[in-house]
């Protein structure tokens, strides 16, 4: 007890918060359950868990080797219907415009005086794409992986929290009240085009990104062959399940007091925040700019589901627009968005690793 410090109590009551807000909020349940259980024990002194050889030792290092990742794309691929995005392909727009927040933390990281690869890595975090944003991480500045993949998971997670207050501050309540015509019904040949299409691209002209998007597209073929189920659903289920239990663990085991309780982690954190922020009010005055040109056919809060996390961001974007018209009926719409947000993310990850020289 004696080796308890006040900096070990706090990063205790973190991850309390943390569980609290799982299991009573109900804020993202698979991601904080796992972090906060993991920053508690990794702060109680003496249990060498994080220690090299200790259990939450190698769960971290399926991160830093960057076997996790990929495996977490092709769960995702598995699971993800990209109909919307075929359907609405313009909405893609939408994903693009939603990672100014990556350069606006990028640029305020460079003023606080972290390197251009700190900046790089820090900036990532605003695409809101936990996988990427400790694969980019690991690639520019890995020293700085603890604290950028504890943002990024932890913004996810806090998405309904974050982003509501600023799509209701960007837009009124009648374009809040829109209801958006039915989508296009999109055919199983250009369901099983698209991610072969996708690898190939991104292989050709992204080849930083390439083992993250390819898992996921290799994912959804599973999914979307409707020839390999018990491919599809391992992937979807057991795999996902398995690598969400790793990933949780080793990033709240990253949240020990004495290397997490530093001011470059505040800054970071900060800045991770301001990303998130100004990602979610581009999107939404992007959409805003969209449903004017298309004479008010576009709900401007689909926009905010431009940001990488799925579904994540397109359920909070269906969930204010439900409260403020039960007859709108969202999610679908901002499903094209929010999974045009994914290669948004990559597209950045991709240009940064390019012009900073990683391969």
């Amino acid at each position: 007890m004696a080796q308890l410090t006040w900096g070990n109590l706090f990063m205790i009551g973190v991850g309390i918060v943390m569980i609290y807000l799982a299991l009573v909020k109900k804020y993202e349940p698979f991601l904080l359950v796992g972090i906060g259980f993991a920053c508690v024990v990794a702060n109680v002194p003496g249990s060498g868990l994080t220690q090299p050889g200790g259990l939450f030792h190698y769960a971290y290092q399926g991160v830093a080797l960057l076997i996790v990742p990929p495996l977490i794309f092709l769960g995702v691929g598995a699971m993800t219907d990209f109909g919307p995005m075929i359907a609405n392909p313009w909405l893609v727009i939408l994903g693009a415009a939603a990672h100014l927040g990556i350069f606006v933390a990028l640029i305020g990281a460079k003023l606080l005086g972290f390197s251009l690869a700190e900046a790089g890595a820090i900036g990532i975090i605003g695409g809101a794409d936990g996988p990427m944003a400790i694969f980019v991480t690991m690639k520019l500045a890995p020293h700085l992986l603890p604290q950028i993949s504890v943002a990024a998971y932890s913004y996810m997670a806090l998405m309904p929290l974050i982003q509501p207050p600023i799509m209701k501050l960007l837009t009124t309540k009648k374009e809040r009240r829109i209801i958006m015509a039915k989508p296009r019904q999109v055919t199983r040949l250009e369901k099983i085009a698209f991610p072969i299409i996708i690898a190939v691209i991104v292989n050709l002209f992204f080849p930083p990104i390439a083992p993250l998007i390819t898992m996921l597209m290799l994912g959804n073929l599973f999914r979307e062959c409707l020839l390999v189920d018990r491919l599809a659903k391992t992937a979807a289920n057991e795999i996902m399940n398995i690598i969400t239990i790793v990933l949780t663990v080793a990033i709240g085991s990253t949240m020990n007091a004495e290397q997490f309780l530093t001011f470059k982690t505040l800054e970071i954190v900060a800045l991770g925040l301001v990303a998130f922020m100004f990602g979610t009010a581009s999107g939404v005055v992007a959409a805003k700019i969209m449903n004017v040109i298309s004479g008010g056919k576009i709900n401007p809060l689909v926009g905010s589901a431009g940001i990488a996390s799925v579904p994540i961001a397109a359920r909070v974007s269906h969930m204010v627009a439900n409260r403020e018209n039960p007859q709108v009926y969202l999610i679908m719409h901002a499903m094209g968005p929010n999974l045009a947000g994914v290669f948004g993310t990559a597209i950045s990850g991709g240009i940064l690793l390019a012009l900073l020289g990683v391969k």
